[in-house]
């Protein structure tokens, strides 16, 4: 198994694990409102199997991967029940954002991991700037790719999610200010335009990225 190989198996397991972070976020924080109805489903937890969608986890991750663009997808979307929310806008707003926030620390985290690898010696420095053939045999290489990729999808998911069309978690805070009847239409073209800026926006989609992950790049790349 080449290391192009294992990078495709890091990217998977990279995001499964990302969209769990997402999605039990949601769910915790829902409960945390006063709404259980995810929670008394089991989606409060890591284990992926909970959250996989046909589409948004499997299909468009595949077709992502075949074409080289950002692994871009999502999970079967947290069941919220915003009646039982004490503060039905306030609440609806902290239980779409903390998805985008979750991956956001965890992003954090993947970066401050590879700083101290960088800080350690020199060899580490040399592996995480790229300076180290990838066909060393150090157990460093690979670990390196790792938390590489989980510190770039993580923050691939959350700015895509942050995007504000209906599903995504960025249009449950644009909804709350548009006028009703406006509301409706929005939230009935959502997948329909979801679907489009899929497919026909991913030079918006790099433009929108590219950013967010030159900040993490820099703060990887400075330190």
């Amino acid at each position: 198994m080449t290391l192009e190989h294992v990078d495709i198996l890091f990217k998977v397991i990279v995001f499964l694990f990302a969209i769990s972070v997402h999605e039990s976020s949601h769910a915790w924080m829902a409960n945390r409102c006063g709404d259980p109805t995810a929670r008394m489903l089991g989606r409060i937890t890591l284990n992926p199997i909970k959250h996989i969608d046909l589409f948004g986890t499997v299909l468009l991750p595949l077709m992502a991967l075949l074409a080289h663009i950002p692994l871009l997808g999502w999970a079967k979307p947290t069941p919220v029940d915003t009646r039982n929310f004490k503060h039905p806008v306030r609440d609806d707003i902290l239980t779409a954002v903390v998805g985008p926030i979750s991956n956001f620390l965890v992003a954090g985290g993947a970066a401050a991991l590879l700083v101290a690898v960088k800080l350690s010696s020199s060899f580490g420095r040399a592996v995480v700037m790229g300076e180290v053939s990838p066909d060393s045999n150090s157990i460093l290489v690979p670990i390196c790719l790792l938390v590489y990729e989980l510190m770039v999808i993580n923050v691939v998911l959350a700015v895509f999610n942050l995007i504000p069309v209906p599903p995504l978690d960025g249009s449950h805070v644009l909804r709350h200010f548009l006028p009703a009847t406006m509301r409706r239409a929005y939230d009935t073209v959502g997948w329909v335009a979801l679907l489009a800026l899929v497919y026909f926006g991913p030079t918006y989609l790099q433009r929108l990225l590219s950013p967010f992950l030159n900040f993490f790049y820099f703060i990887v790349g400075s330190a």
